[in-house]
């Protein structure tokens, strides 16, 4: 028997949730490695899913959990072994294949990545895929040339999980931060992360209508998309990039090619999803080394399987601060 959050759906807008003891027969064994699952996490597609919203979940009942950390039990493919800590996120896990939400879980052996050396458990999943997607997002813009010299990088949507990792990598890199956030009273939350100045989303969601503004951002790592993200491109630096990470403020993107054309900006697509697993380790690696220990524990929620149907209704509602961390255990 193992413990795990259960989700069911009754009808087309009925999710029930409850924590139960499972039998082993009914984990589902597609994969080469069982794992005992010490921690997971909760991301936004995480409360989609625990809410039956987006179609994500296919069929019922279910464990969600996109990411999670944990030790091999067993494992038929030679690349692991019991004892070994491994971590899980991406490629669809938590959403059509059962989750991280519980005390064991089955895996593709093709999706585990080692945990690197400098990372507990614990500590994967206060960074889990928004530390990830955060990370990935930073290397892409540095790779097209931005640096702490480039000016203010603007952080969209601060005080969630991307949001909040990325603030903090890079000022801890020696970037001048402006962190945007619509709830005023994270700013000193914020503020203690490491971001230079607050940015609201009421000033930055008033958009005067120009074709071109005024340079102010060296780079922006946006997590909201919508309207806003068709500002913030009138507002980047020459040859200045955006990375797009989520579409909390919608999917439409407005806005003109002015900015492509007479400032040479560019937009990079970060996904984590289907990151290739031949790149994962490096990306993981230098969160190991690169990523504070104090600001990150910091910045987390921890919870257990129980409280997870409230914090999935809390994120999707935007209430969410930083990363929570589910001891699955407890």
């Amino acid at each position: 028997m193992f413990k795990a959050l259960i989700i069911d759906q009754a009808d087309e807008n009925a999710i029930s949730a409850s924590v139960e003891e499972v039998s082993e027969d009914r984990l589902p064994q597609d994969g080469e490695v069982d794992i005992a699952v010490e921690y997971s996490t909760v991301n936004y597609k995480d409360g989609l899913c625990l809410n039956g919203l987006g179609r994500l979940v296919k069929t019922y009942p279910h464990v969600p959990g996109v990411d999670f950390a944990g030790s091999v039990i067993n494992s038929s493919d030679d690349r692991f072994n019991p004892g070994d800590k491994v971590i899980m996120h991406g490629w669809r896990g938590g959403e059509i294949r059962w989750g991280g939400y519980a005390t064991k879980a089955n895996e593709k052996a093709d999706w585990l990545t080692p945990l690197p050396e400098g990372l507990s458990s614990f500590e994967a999943m206060c960074l889990g895929t928004a530390g990830f997607t955060a990370m990935l997002a930073i290397k892409r813009l540095e790779g097209d040339g931005m640096t702490p010299d480039s000016g203010e990088i603007l952080v969209t949507g601060a005080g969630g999980g991307v949001g909040s990792v990325a603030t903090i990598l890079l000022a801890s890199k020696g970037y001048k931060v402006a962190a945007m956030t619509g709830r005023a009273e994270i700013a000193d939350y914020l503020m203690g992360l490491g971001a230079a100045r607050i940015v609201t989303r009421d000033e930055m969601l008033d958009d005067p209508g120009k074709v071109l503004e005024s340079s102010v951002w060296g780079g922006c790592i946006d997590s909201v998309g919508g309207a806003l993200m068709g500002r913030i491109l009138k507002q980047l630096n020459y040859g200045a990039g955006l990375a797009s990470l989520g579409n909390a403020g919608g999917a439409e993107l407005s806005g003109n090619i002015m900015p492509f054309l007479l400032r040479g900006v560019n937009v990079f697509g970060i996904d984590s999803v289907a990151y290739p697993m031949d790149k994962r380790a490096n990306i993981w690696q230098a969160l190991a080394t690169e990523m504070p220990k104090g600001p990150l524990v910091e910045m987390v929620t921890e919870i257990g399987l129980a409280e997870l149907p409230s914090y999935g209704k809390q994120i999707l509602e935007g209430q969410v601060r930083g990363r929570v961390v589910v001891d699955v255990n407890k």
